[in-house]
């Protein structure tokens, strides 16, 4: 089997080991068991990310459509197999639980709708209600409720000032939590009284349940300054719209009240459970590999900063090994998730400019394959998941006609991918545990 072909195989069966549909359903039989003890009367389910439509369809398979008295879900676009963008339902298999679609990673006006009927949902919820969230990553974009003073369009440019400028997940969801009514615990706020349960996806290094799609039901270890301070970093005061600044510096200054936290007596009564992250598909991944007899190491479950620079550290440890003069073929693993600081106009995701900055690193290299892949199939704004490239991918680009540095300097990783037909496409997975890095290294 060709290496290209050993690391596809090894990334789809990380991806199987994330699939919503078992480990979803076995967290909801677990919570369904303990039901009778806890004078529930009926559950209302709601859910956000791009796993949400997957999520949806496990707790139906598992819980008695009887007891769930309402429900609604919103996931991107694409990741629900709907006949129509937008439309609530139209072509979904979920019987009971509605269904929209909506813009990430810039918010729109379909995740304003949405969030309105969940909290519509949750504002009729009482004491004898289960409310089961369904949370994956993803999950900040499509739940969107934006904080007085502020208009979609202002969050919307932040977003994307934040996401251009390399901003990482925990800072950018900072900003997003003090500009919404629904994040940072605020969501647990509005479901009170009723019992609330929440089965999570992560797609955050370290599985932070505050950091994991603005952490709507659980509390907020960030505050107004933390957002402003992540202003002041990327240099975004003279960019920022004015409302949003005005926004976090009242409530700084103690004059909007900040999200709940730790302390807050809500969350003694509310369960959080991870039943899927990137350190469950790593370990998958490294089950694969040695099953298919090679060696295999694991360079680490939480990397993060920029692609580019990630891309020469995974190529010098596989220079490294690949030179050690060790005749067994090799497997390096890794996985998180990394940032791209945008500079020009090109398009592609951090996966594809990390291939494609690996590529350039291990020209003439054979016997070094990199496949560098998203686990819920969308780099970026892209249909690609990733890509695979080797030793030879830039001995063939120059073939070509193709400069990889004009590519990379213009952000443009996708369509230098699409030339050399080294896209990774496997359309919305329905899980989202960050990315993947599978190396393989055959003497």
């Amino acid at each position: 089997m060709r290496n290209r072909d050993i690391a596809d195989k090894i990334f789809r069966s990380a991806l199987a080991a994330v699939n919503p549909k078992v480990i979803v359903e076995d967290c909801a039989r677990k919570i369904i068991s303990s039901l009778n003890q806890q004078n529930i009367k009926n559950i209302i389910v709601v859910g956000f990310g791009k796993a949400a439509y997957q999520m949806a369809l496990a707790v139906e398979e598992v819980i008695d459509i009887g007891l769930i008295s309402d429900g609604l879900v919103v996931t991107k676009y694409g990741h629900a197999q709907l006949q129509g963008s937008g439309k609530k339902g139209e072509g979904s298999a979920l019987r009971k639980i509605k269904v929209f679609e909506a813009a990430h990673p810039i918010p729109d006006e379909n995740g304003i709708k949405a969030t309105e009927e969940i909290i519509k949902l949750l504002e009729g919820a009482g004491e004898e209600t289960l409310v089961l969230c369904l949370i994956s990553g993803g999950g900040s974009a499509l739940l969107v409720s934006p904080i007085n003073g502020v208009s979609l369009s202002e969050k919307q440019l932040i977003t994307d000032l934040l996401l251009r400028a390399g901003a990482d997940i925990e800072e950018l969801n900072a900003v997003r939590k003090h500009l919404s009514k629904v994040k940072g615990g605020r969501l647990a706020e509005l479901t009170f009284p009723a019992k609330l349960k929440s089965i999570i996806i992560s797609d955050v290094i370290g599985d932070k349940l505050d950091v994991i799609a603005s952490g709507p039901t659980s509390a907020d270890s960030s505050t107004f300054s933390d957002a402003l301070n992540v202003i002041d970093k990327y240099d975004l005061f003279d960019k920022a719209p004015q409302s949003i600044i005005t926004v976090l510096k009242k409530g700084a200054a103690g004059k909007i009240p900040d999200t709940p936290k730790p302390d807050n007596p809500l969350f003694t009564s509310i369960q959080n459970i991870i039943v899927g992250s990137n350190q469950k598909a790593v370990e998958a991944a490294v089950m694969e590999a040695r099953s298919a007899g090679l060696e295999t190491r694991v360079l680490s479950s939480s990397l993060t900063g920029e692609a580019r620079e990630v891309a020469r550290w995974l190529a010098d440890k596989s220079k490294e090994a690949f030179s050690s003069g060790n005749k067994r073929t090799q497997c390096f693993i890794s996985g998180g998730e990394t940032v791209v600081t945008v500079k020009g106009k090109g398009k592609g995701g951090r996966n594809t400019e990390l291939a494609l900055s690996f590529a350039m690193e291990v020209e003439g290299s054979e016997g070094i394959t990199l496949l560098s892949a998203g686990t819920d199939g969308t780099d970026g704004p892209t249909d690609a998941a990733g890509a695979i490239v080797d030793g030879d991918t830039m001995i063939k680009a120059r073939e070509m006609g193709l400069d990889p540095t004009e590519y990379l300097n213009d952000n443009d990783s996708y369509n230098f991918f699409r030339e050399l037909d080294s896209l990774i496409i496997t359309g919305p997975t329905g899980t989202n545990v960050m990315d993947l890095q599978i190396i393989i290294l055959s003497n």
